[in-house]
């Protein structure tokens, strides 16, 4: 019986070992340089048949976000007075299924061009979103998204990175579709 303990303890242990080296290896490869590196941002983008200004007063609008981002699941805003840099806000995100609290503060506020806000709360970082005018009214969307864990940050965020990348596309795939319907109740 203790021998089987014994190596499961050593299996357990030369897991974890083998572990933290992979995401010493993986913190090597990132943006930046020593231990406070950041992980690549995951990118998303889209084209949306609305005007910028549209797109704009829809994606500032914290309070609205969980209608088109699917794992936000609660946002209150902190900061008393319209969304400026300064503001703060708390909000309770899904990970993988678990909630996660997710308190932000926006860096960057520049309508209706550059919104960006940290994130705080275990799984820090920070979040970009640039929209570009287009032709024929259109405008794009590209969402930047930097999430660092709190254990084995590198390799987590590199397993994260492909589910967590399919969820914020479709998250704008979904503004896109409720902005474009928007648009065409307008016109019509």
């Amino acid at each position: 019986m203790i021998r089987w303990t014994a190596r499961i303890a050593l299996l357990v242990l030369g897991a974890a070992g083998l572990a933290w080296t992979v995401d010493r290896w993986l913190g090597g490869r990132h943006r930046g340089d020593g231990p406070g590196a950041l992980p690549d941002p995951i990118r998303s983008s889209t084209e949306i048949d609305a005007p910028i200004e549209q797109v704009w007063f829809r994606l500032a609008d914290i309070e609205r976000q969980p209608d088109w981002m699917v794992d936000l699941k609660r946002v209150a805003i902190e900061t008393p007075g319209p969304v400026r840099v300064g503001t703060r806000a708390n909000s309770t995100v899904r990970i993988l299924g678990i909630a996660v609290a997710d308190p932000v503060e926006v860096t960057e506020f520049l309508p209706p061009r550059r919104y960006a806000i940290r994130h705080e709360g275990a799984f820090h970082g920070t979040g970009v979103f640039q929209l570009d005018a287009l032709d024929n009214g259109r405008t794009g969307v590209t969402w930047d998204e930097t999430l660092v864990p709190p254990i084995l940050p590198n390799l987590v965020s590199a397993a994260l990175a492909p589910i967590l990348g399919r969820v914020f596309q479709a998250d704008l795939e979904r503004l896109a579709g409720q902005l474009e319907v928007e648009s065409v109740a307008v016109i019509g």
